[in-house]
């Protein structure tokens, strides 16, 4: 008599929460929701009737909406994608972290280093994983970038230009408000073209940051209508413990198509990324993928320009991707896919932009000891 096989058991579902319910998070949701082995399990909001409201439009009628974060923490989900104000990213993901949840947080890291530091010492504590949500990363020609200039071709790369902008794109809402922005146009585009320059030549230490911000634009009725608090202009030279300069600059709104592309500047070669779409207004920032790629060598004695084919036939969604790098790292027991250990050098030079500006000095940058 044969033996009948027995169906191998499905693996249980990933019980996943979101953490404020505002427009970013509607991103997250998309992805959730489209993945076979997530249960969203709730949603918080401090705004009341806005966590059930976003649960109901995904048709989530019976998931339970919260108006506070240890309610939805004590449902113990197994992950939490945090979608907060900028300036309580650290207390939502230090929470869900000390609750034993794992956390997906949204760029940029925070506001501040000493916030950052406070997300990197309770990840420590707790082990659980922190990934922060930089999707730019899974871009196909992002990768590339990154692996021209870590193959060495470039020789020892001394100099980093990187920014970008857009001609028109202040977004209004609460990423305006000082209170729960923090910053603007630096914590919102200006951290991607940050870890675009420098998860590809490697994350290191800043060690000073000379900056200058300003608000112009939204301050003016002529372009921005509305309560204004923050930068839509910011421009910087930081300096690393290795001797690489970075100089960086980005903008909500300007009287030009870009503020440059990015370039990479090796003793071998040179390799220069030319910024995205700088004829639409909300083109040029490096919060999505690239333009045309060109290397700069000597060959034979010969100054050659060499355009590098862009890999334009790969189709995907790097924001499913990030979130999909999430999951399977909580499922796996992995390691967290963009980790404290990078960004908080991205979080360090914010920081020092931020208080270099603001003094209109240089300023050292220290990071403590986590």
């Amino acid at each position: 008599m044969p033996i009948e096989e027995k169906a191998a058991p499905k693996p249980a579902k990933l019980r996943v929460g979101i953490v404020g319910t505002g427009g970013i998070a509607h991103a997250h949701m998309k992805a959730y929701v489209e993945m076979d082995d997530v249960e969203i399990i709730g949603g918080s909001d401090i705004v009341p009737g806005k966590a059930r409201k976003f649960l109901d439009e995904f048709g989530l009628t019976d998931v339970p909406d919260f108006e506070d974060n240890d309610k939805l923490f004590a449902l113990k989900p197994d992950g939490v994608s945090v979608c907060t104000y900028n300036t309580t990213h650290h207390v939502c993901a230090v929470a869900a972290m000390e609750a034993g949840i794992h956390v997906l947080c949204e760029k940029p890291m925070s506001v501040t280093l000493d916030q950052a530091v406070q997300m990197a010492r309770a990840q420590k504590a707790t082990g659980k994983i922190l990934t922060i949500g930089f999707q730019p990363r899974y871009d196909a020609n992002m990768r590339m970038v990154k692996e021209i200039v870590r193959s060495g071709a470039l020789g020892k790369v001394y100099y980093v230009q990187t920014g970008g902008g857009r001609r028109r794109g202040i977004p209004g809402g609460t990423f305006v408000n000082k209170e729960q922005a923090g910053v603007g146009c630096l914590a919102d585009i200006g951290c991607y073209g940050l870890d675009m320059a420098l998860n590809s030549v490697g994350y290191r230490k800043p060690v000073t940051v000379s900056a200058y911000a300003s608000d112009l634009f939204g301050k003016n009725p002529k372009y921005f209508q509305g309560d204004f608090t923050v930068d839509d202009f910011t421009c910087a030279l930081i300096r690393f413990d290795d001797g690489l300069v970075l100089d960086f600059r980005m903008s909500w709104a300007m009287h030009m198509d870009t503020m440059g592309d990015t370039l990479f500047l090796g003793t071998d070669a040179g390799l220069k990324v030319k910024s995205p779409n700088p004829h639409l207004n909300w083109g040029g920032a490096w919060d999505g993928s690239i333009g045309d790629v060109y290397l700069y060598s000597d060959v034979c004695g010969n100054q050659v320009e060499t355009r590098v084919p862009l890999k334009s036939s790969e189709k995907r969604d790097n924001f499913a991707a990030k979130v999909r790098a999430f999951l399977d790292a909580v499922r796996d027991g992995g390691e967290s896919p963009i980790p404290w250990q990078e960004i908080i050098y991205n979080q360090a030079i914010i920081d020092g932009i931020i208080r270099s500006s603001e003094a209109r000095r240089e300023v050292e940058v220290v990071i403590p000891e986590i």
